[in-house]
């Protein structure tokens, strides 16, 4: 791809030359001929006219209204997305139950919060979190809203992190901090990268790269492929791939997402959405089949939500019989990424 953009970069240089150079002898001969010179650009300025403006798309596509919708529609839902790469301070509280298969009668409270520190312009961030080793990995309750059981925390962490992105571009992090359980610590570090280009004029691609080490967990990678397009000024569509790969385990945790997020109101979205969860190990499966309804209101101002969530489970312990769910959660968030 450099050599591609190095290869252009210099075709385009040798052509601007090349007519800079021609263009006074053009002219010249016009003015002999008793010819006035003409104002539009030589000929062989054209193709390069061309290029110029083929490269304006990119550009406009990443400023435009659609980078904007799909943040919006990222931050309505408190998307995992939102919460790593928006570069103001947010607390995000899930208080969270689930009924039917997986699920247990008891409301689980989780949390984690990301507070910039004054200094760096916003670089340096306070992280705190419940079960960060868990949010590592592709954990099937990683998503807008949770596809299997819900467990309370064990674990909190603390860490500080250090941000730098770039024209909505791209984002890098990299943190490291202590993981609490019980009376224990133990220490950890993160880092992760993502890059966004447009594939056209309505399809975009987002591709990020985690790389992580816990003590509880040890050393592993998280890639995550994002192709996304709007549907229609209140939908989105997006399909996304994920794998895990842990170290202990030589194990890739998989998972594959087809979403469809539709803005009823200023208030009031939907998410329809239907998953494939699998592992590498012993061999490569699919362990589970998800399809769901997401209903997420908005409670009050721009912080608190609702989340109501029909499921279907198709669980390869089950025989792949279906298997009914129920998730509901109250969600608090405190920031300024509404």
């Amino acid at each position: 791809m450099a050599n591609r953009f190095a290869a252009l970069f210099g075709s385009m240089a040798c052509a601007v030359l090349g007519a800079g150079l021609l263009s006074p002898l053009h002219a010249c001969g016009q003015e002999q001929d008793g010819q006035p010179a003409q104002e539009s650009l030589p000929p062989l300025l054209a193709p390069v006219e061309n290029a110029m403006n083929a490269l304006d798309a990119p550009r406009d596509y990443l400023s435009g209204k659609f980078v904007d919708f799909v943040r919006n529609v990222d931050s309505f839902f408190g998307d995992d997305r939102n919460y790593q790469e928006t570069n103001d301070s947010v607390l995000q509280i899930d208080i969270s139950r689930v009924v039917g298969y997986g699920g247990e009668r008891k409301f689980v409270v989780a949390g984690r919060a990301k507070l910039h520190l004054p200094v760096a312009e916003k670089s340096l961030h306070l992280l705190l979190e419940t079960d960060p080793d868990k949010n590592a990995t592709v954990n099937p309750t990683q998503s807008q809203t949770p596809i299997k059981k819900t467990d309370a925390p064990e674990s909190y962490a603390a860490a500080l992190r250090y941000e730098k992105a770039g024209a909505e571009r791209w984002h890098f992090s990299a943190d490291g901090g202590l993981q609490f359980a019980g009376l224990s610590s133990s220490p950890f570090a993160r880092t992760r990268a993502s890059l966004a280009m447009p594939l056209d004029d309505a399809w975009r691609m987002k591709l990020a790269e985690s790389v992580f080490w816990f003590n509880t967990i040890g050393a592993g990678e998280s890639t995550q492929l994002d192709i996304e397009r709007p549907i229609s000024e209140p939908a989105l569509f997006r399909a996304t791939s994920s794998a895990t790969w842990l170290n202990d385990k030589q194990n890739f945790d998989l998972r594959q997402d087809f979403s469809i997020f539709h803005t009823l109101s200023e208030r009031t979205a939907l998410l329809y959405q239907a998953s494939a969860i699998g592992v590498s190990r012993p061999q490569t499966q699919v362990t589970d089949y998800v399809l769901l309804l997401s209903y997420r209101y908005r409670l009050h101002q721009d912080w608190m939500f609702f989340d109501l969530s029909p499921q279907l489970h198709f669980p390869k312990e089950r025989g792949f019989r279906s298997s009914g769910v129920l998730s509901m959660r109250l969600e608090m968030l405190f920031g300024g990424t509404k």
